[in-house]
């Protein structure tokens, strides 16, 4: 067998590959591996968002301080756990892949991408910060038996406008990916 990179088409793309034994982990390429990482990481990134958003939603709809306690320690658990490692990992798989497949880095659809997930950025960063503030508005309410303030329903509202942004940016980007268009 001679090792060496070969043009294999993937998907209708051309796409250099290595047949170095030391480059392929258990039979995949580094090409696969990497598009494999990044389609999951949007995936949990997506996924999760809306799963824990759709958490912290329903418990607002509760007058039970624990209810919303839990869900908000969850909420904020699942942000570190599953969308922060997402978050890194996007740009760097993303990256490596424009470079990997030679997409000019000023493509329009990748510019569009950029924007959208910097947005989306800026919308989860004070979302985090948010969450964080309500668990504690939340368990201070819970510890000295008095009603959340009015400062934990305005947070809240702040909260769930950002997400409108961040979610809909993440749907267009899907579409960027998958259509590409000129």
């Amino acid at each position: 067998m001679i090792w060496g990179t070969g043009l294999r088409h993937i998907a209708g793309i051309p796409v250099w590959t290595s047949t170095y034994p030391g480059d392929q982990i258990a039979g995949m390429d580094w090409y696969t591996l990497i598009k494999t990482a990044h389609i999951l990481s949007a995936t949990i990134l997506f996924g999760t968002g809306m799963g824990i958003a759709f958490f912290m939603f329903r418990s607002h709809f509760t007058d039970d301080l624990a209810e919303k306690y839990f869900a908000a320690r969850t909420t904020v658990l699942a942000d570190w756990c599953f969308t922060l490692p997402a978050v890194i990992v996007q740009p760097v798989t993303g990256a490596w892949l424009v470079r990997h497949l030679g997409f000019d880095w000023m493509e329009t659809w990748l510019v569009v991408t950029y924007a959208l997930y910097a947005t989306a950025g800026l919308c989860w960063l004070p979302v985090v910060g948010i969450q964080l503030r309500l668990k504690q508005m939340i368990m201070q309410a819970r510890s000295s038996g008095t009603d959340l303030p009015q400062s934990y329903h305005r947070l809240f509202q702040w909260w769930f406008l950002l997400g409108w942004p961040a979610f809909g940016g993440l749907i267009v980007i899907f579409l960027m990916m998958v259509v590409k268009p000129a």
